[in-house]
């Protein structure tokens, strides 16, 4: 009977170790929401890495490890993708490949405290530049960033307002690669080092809290977020939205429907524009209503509208599409998965960038809102603009329908805390199916509907003044941009040293080749560490404890 060969990439444990140690750490994010997870739970992975026996093992295992990461974290997208979803996190995982190499080059022994001072510095660099790289929307997007599970504790969420979700991403990996040293150095000063790094960590977002106080409100705004769950047809949808309208959200200065809330395009359905013109006036709010249709072209677009007593007041088109939700990339050579999956059957039209929309309360002041539509919750540049752009509040409509009972609704909804902090600005998310969401200024929950409740969710925020700004704002991306000089200065050393050592004959990245005088015959030579040789005389043993006579030393 014949054998199945398996490739030996496949073969060992060690591989498959890692691939489930990459899913530890997502436990953090909801809806599991171990948060405290996060602190340490890369030390598994990170040990893994750091006992490779070979450099190149190290940055398979690292890649291993970003697959198991991502798969994971974005199970719930199988319906849309399909059996893409694991060539996905293939690909993508190949990014933490740089995690592993930096593991092993600084925390393998012998760990002295320069290469642990190197390590607290290069390992969160390389991990926060595989989040900043599959950050970019043509490939994927930035979900599940890791400083994100951070959502349910402000405290944490200031280091986001000094330097984004970023920031909290390294304290985050610093913390456990510090446990990592403390655990592993042989050294007792060099283990207090490693704690003593770890502790910085967990101690800096308090420290920041209490050091970024919030811009102060200069006044308060009602704002109602309606959700009507699941209904039977376009139709039916609106209808519900409506009828929540004018019963539980009445009142509000500002209602807010979700993504997908209006199935025609406005300005061809004068008949439907009327009536939500007359439901404005008689809830005596302007509505921000969200319509997905094809236009007069037969093009379709997500568009914000905000229709007030007169008709529209503004608009804005969704930018960032959610990858293969939305539209297939390549889709010439992708297109087939749609019909193998919920891929988007059509490409939706994106937009040309985020903008602010200028609303009028009842009382008639102005009220400047920054609305962002779904998958743009993720991008912290996206509410960075609304926020230059004098937004005091930043609105997030989405649906969610497709994705109903997974996690992908709440880690969706907790993206606001984090770009609430980031921003320093109230921000709140109106969910078709829930998750509805609301968080104050610095990331404190305010409000929550989840995928089970129907109605509105009411909300009073304190709004900042137009022109405040958090430390983030007004420096934006640098923490990555470091953490990339960093990775690249790095790597820049080591191949710099590689290369000097592969002239002098060393191979580090090869399992040590050491030579037992046991395995060569009487009289042969065997090779000493400078360049001298240590023969043992004929017909004597050189077995550790036998009869040898000692060795004599000839110099080359």
């Amino acid at each position: 009977m014949g054998t199945v060969a398996i490739p030996r990439g496949f073969a060992q444990p060690a591989r498959y170790a890692v691939l489930l140690a990459g899913g530890l750490p997502v436990l953090a994010f909801p809806a599991p929401n171990l948060e405290f997870l996060a602190w340490f739970g890369l030390v598994p992975g990170l040990l893994l890495m750091r006992a490779a026996p070979t450099q190149r093992e190290a940055a398979v295992r690292g890649w291993w490890f970003g697959t198991g990461y991502l798969l994971a974290a974005l199970y719930w997208l199988v319906p849309n993708l399909g059996p893409a979803l694991l060539l996905l996190a293939i690909m993508l995982g190949a990014l933490w490949m740089a995690v592993g190499l930096a593991t092993w080059r600084l925390l393998r022994p012998p760990v002295t405290a320069r290469r642990a001072l190197a390590a607290l510095a290069v390992v969160p660099s390389c991990w926060l530049v595989t989040e900043w790289i599959r950050s970019w929307q043509g490939i994927g997007g930035p979900w599940a960033v890791f400083g994100a599970s951070q959502w349910q504790h402000p405290a944490i969420l200031a280091l986001a307002a000094v330097g984004g979700v970023w920031l909290v991403t390294v304290a985050l990996v610093a913390a456990s690669t510090g446990i990592v040293i403390a655990l592993v150095a042989g050294r007792a000063p060099v283990r207090l080092l490693g704690a003593a790094a770890a502790a910085i960590a967990i101690a800096a977002g308090p420290a920041a809290f209490a050091l970024t106080p919030p811009s102060p409100a200069v006044r308060h705004v009602t704002i109602a977020l309606v959700q009507p769950g699941l209904t039977d047809g376009i139709a039916a949808g609106a209808a519900a939205n409506e009828r929540l309208t004018a019963g539980p959200a009445r009142g509000a200065n500002l209602i807010v429907w979700g993504e997908s809330s209006i199935g025609y395009d406005l300005r061809q359905d004068t008949t439907l524009l009327r009536r939500l013109r007359r439901l404005s006036a008689t809830a005596g709010a302007q509505l921000l209503v969200n319509q997905d249709a094809l236009n007069a072209s037969g093009a379709k677009s997500k568009t914000a509208a905000l229709i007030g007593p007169g008709g529209i007041d503004g608009t804005y088109v969704k930018t960032r599409l959610v990858p293969f939700g939305e539209y297939i990339p390549f889709r010439a050579e992708l297109g087939w998965l749609s019909a193998i999956s919920r891929a988007a059957p059509q490409n939706v039209v994106a937009g040309t960038g985020a903008h602010v929309l200028h609303a009028t309360l009842g009382n008639g002041r102005p009220l400047t809102i920054g609305v962002l539509i779904c998958f743009e919750s993720a991008f912290p540049d996206m509410s960075r603009v609304d926020a230059d752009h004098g937004a005091q509040v930043i609105i997030y409509q989405t649906s969610d329908s497709t994705f109903q009972g997974s996690w992908a609704l709440e880690q969706h909804a907790s993206l606001s805390a984090v770009r609430a902090a980031e921003t320093g600005r109230p921000v709140v998310q109106a969910a078709l199916t829930g998750d509805s969401a609301a968080f104050d200024e610095r990331g404190r929950l305010v409000g929550w509907a989840g995928s089970s409740d129907r109605g509105a969710l009411t909300v009073s925020l304190g709004l900042p003044a137009a022109s405040a700004r958090t430390p983030y704002d007004r420096l934006g991306d640098y923490v990555p941009w470091s953490a990339a000089a960093i990775a690249l200065l790095a790597a820049a050393i080591a191949m710099t040293r590689g290369a000097r050592e592969r002239h002098k004959g060393i191979h580090p990245d090869r399992p040590a080749d050491i030579p037992l005088e046991r395995n060569r015959g009487p009289g042969r030579p065997t090779p000493a560490a400078d360049g001298a040789q240590l023969t043992a005389p004929a017909g004597k043993s050189a077995e550790p404890g036998g009869d040898a006579a000692p060795a004599s030393r000839k110099e080359p």
